[in-house]
């Protein structure tokens, strides 16, 4: 069995697919490794370590792609796939519902492509879950950023001049992300409180010792994701928020909804009603953004407020990022892999190839 991690091509991804430790993992499998060249400089790997791991380094991806069984990538997925095996196995992040003409390519030809993020969240699938992993990262980067731009300090400090009040963290959206970023806050000394639609996350939020900001009401959502709510629940929801927001330094927005545009949970009278100095930091951008004024990859200032859309958070923090979605892609073949046949073999019934496989999508 042969595999090829690519380089990624957009200038906003930082990431790589594999890393030399895990490279050795592969080898103990049966599987050969070939990496693109220059893979990993984002990162500060060079291709000297990847040889020294066992890899081979590839200068030209279209001369060995015939021979693969396996491709990872972290988004590229633009690669010439013509010439590929017949049941290819492609792992890597598709985001199918916003680039849907490139996943609807792939998925109507022979290689089996796997969207990462949409594995199920299930105890068999912890191990592969690449959103956990970089959304954990994620989520400490937001409050890093979020703190840069800010010009307060975010501690309470006593000083023989005065007492300097802690900085406000809201942090809307209890999920992986939000969770990290809540705890970074806390660490930092910040005053934090959370919003999220799902009651379950109230404990969590309240067990790192932030507030947890309820919205009134007999409809409740205790799913894993969040997800869609009544338009009755979005006016309280609204007003709550609007009441909330205007006192704090910074707002960090994680709010995602699998498959479908981010919920807009900042609307631009929200923004107007902040105190000059504020910062948004908007993690769900690159879907469409949970603020209405959120620009996508750019920093804009609204009545001295300012909103952080960066396009890519994960590869704000690269290199442990890598290491983490390495682990999560070996795990994921690592599962496909029969070392007694010596070959892939995909359980197309299986819960976690169903939910990912991009042909299946196209069905639906």
């Amino acid at each position: 069995m042969k595999l090829l991690a690519l380089k990624e091509v957009d200038k906003n991804e930082k990431r790589v697919a594999i890393t030399p430790d895990i490279v050795k993992k592969y080898q103990k499998i049966g599987i050969e490794v070939m990496v693109e060249k220059s893979a990993g400089l984002n990162i500060g790997i060079s291709d000297k370590e990847f040889e020294e791991s066992g890899a081979k380094i590839v200068g030209d991806t279209t001369k060995v792609i015939g021979e693969i069984d396996i491709l990872v990538a972290v988004q590229n997925i633009e690669i010439d796939l013509s010439k590929a095996k017949d049941g290819l196995v492609f792992p890597a992040l598709f985001n199918p519902f916003i680039r849907k003409d490139l996943a609807k390519k792939i998925g109507a030809s022979k290689v089996d492509a796997f969207a990462m993020e949409l594995l199920p969240r299930i105890t068999r699938a912890q191990s592969m879950d690449v959103l956990s992993s970089q959304s954990n990262l994620a989520g400490y980067r937001a409050v890093i950023d979020g703190v840069y731009e800010m010009q307060k300090a975010v501690p309470m400090l006593m000083t023989a001049a005065g007492t300097i009040s802690a900085a406000k963290f809201m942090i809307l959206g209890a999920g992986v992300a939000g969770l990290q970023a809540i705890a970074t806050a806390k660490r930092l000394g910040g005053v934090v409180c959370a919003f999220d639609v799902r009651t379950s996350a109230k404990e969590q939020v309240e067990s790192l010792g932030a507030k947890f900001i309820e919205v009134k009401s007999e409809e409740k959502v205790d799913g894993v994701y969040a997800q869609e709510m009544s338009d009755d629940y979005k006016k309280k929801q609204q007003a709550l928020l609007e009441e909330t927001i205007k006192k704090q330094d910074i707002v960090i927005t994680t709010a995602l909804i699998p498959g479908k545009k981010a919920p807009t949970l900042i609307t631009k009278k929200m923004v107007n009603s902040m105190s000059s100095g504020s910062i948004i930091i908007d993690l769900a951008a690159v879907n469409g953004g949970n603020c209405e004024l959120t620009k996508l990859g750019k920093i804009v200032e609204v009545n001295g407020v300012k909103i952080v859309g960066y396009e890519n958070y994960p590869s704000r923090v690269a290199s442990d990022c890598s290491k983490l979605y390495a682990r999560n892609i070996f795990n994921f073949i690592e599962f496909l892999v029969d070392q007694k046949a010596g070959k892939i073999k995909v359980e197309y019934d299986d819960e976690i190839i169903k939910s990912c496989l991009i042909r299946n999508l196209n069905k639906s």
